[in-house]
C-alpha cells in the first residue's frame, strides 16, 4: 500500500513521515489553503525527507497555478512529481510533462464522474472528495471491486478525502486503491500536523485491516 502524507510544511514532520514508512510527501502551494507553503518551506521539507530516505517521492500540489509554470516551479524547488488538482486539461498535463515528466492528476467523482485512469496521460490518478482539504468523507460505494468505475480507474490510483487513522483501513478494504493520501486527517488543527496521528495513520494503512462490522462505518 503506497502512502502519501500531504500538506507538509515542517521538516521534522516530513522526516518523521518518511522514517515511519511513507512513500511520498506532499507540499501544497496554494495561497487559499491553510497548508500553503513558501518556497523556503518546500525546500526544507524536501531536504528533510530525502535525508531520511533518498528514494522518497516528493510531490508539489497545486490547483490554481498554470501547469507549465507549476512544472517550472517544481523543478526549481527540486520536486520529483507535480500534482495538478482540479480542472486541468490534457493540454495542461502535456505542457507540464514537457518540463517534468512525472505529473499526477487529482480530481473527484463530483467533478469528473466518468473519468478513467490515464485519460489525460497522467502518471497517476488521485481521487479526492468534492472539497479538497476539507477533511470531509465521501461515498466510496461506487468503488466496489466489480464496479464499472473500478475497471475504468484500474489498480494503481490513490484514495484521498476524509481519511484518518480511524477509518483508513476500512476505506482501503472498501475501495481497494493502490495507495492513500492524507492531509487534514493527521492534523491537530488546519495546517498543523500531529506526529502521533502521522504514525497511527501509516500503521493503519499498512495493516490494511477490514472493519469488524462494516455496517458501523460511514463514508458519507
Amino acid at each position: 500500500m503506497y502512502v502519501k502524507i500531504c500538506g507538509l510544511r515542517e521538516p521534522a514532520h516530513a522526516a518523521l513521515a518518511v522514517e515511519l514508512g511513507a512513500d511520498a510527501i506532499g507540499v501544497v502551494m496554494s495561497p487559499r489553503s491553510p497548508r500553503h507553503a513558501s518556497a523556503d518551506d518546500a525546500r526544507a521539507v524536501i531536504s528533510a525527507a530525502r535525508s531520511a530516505r533518498p528514494d522518497v517521492d516528493t510531490v508539489l500540489v497545486v490547483n490554481t497555478i498554470p501547469a507549465a509554470e507549476a512544472a517550472r516551479l517544481a523543478l526549481d524547488l527540486g520536486f520529483d512529481v507535480l500534482q495538478l488538482h482540479g480542472s486541468y486539461t490534457a493540454d495542461d498535463v502535456a505542457s507540464a510533462q514537457a518540463l517534468l515528466p512525472r505529473v499526477w492528476r487529482a480530481t473527484s467523482l463530483t467533478e469528473a464522474p466518468l473519468l478513467y485512469a490515464g485519460e489525460l496521460n497522467e502518471e497517476r490518478l488521485l481521487l479526492d472528495g468534492a472539497i479538497p482539504g476539507s477533511g470531509d468523507t465521501w461515498d466510496l460505494s461506487p468503488l466496489g471491486s466489480d464496479s464499472e468505475l473500478t475497471r475504468r480507474i484500474g489498480p494503481d490510483w490513490l484514495l484521498a478525502g476524509g481519511l484518518s487513522p480511524e477509518n483508513v483501513a476500512a476505506a482501503i478494504s472498501t475501495a481497494r486503491p493502490g495507495g492513500v493520501d492524507v492531509s487534514s486527517g493527521v492534523e491537530r488543527s488546519p495546517g498543523q500536523k500531529h506526529p502521533e496521528l502521522i504514525r497511527r495513520f501509516i500503521e493503519a494503512a499498512r495493516a490494511q485491516l477490514a472493519p469488524t462490522d462494516e455496517s458501523d462505518i460511514s463514508y458519507e
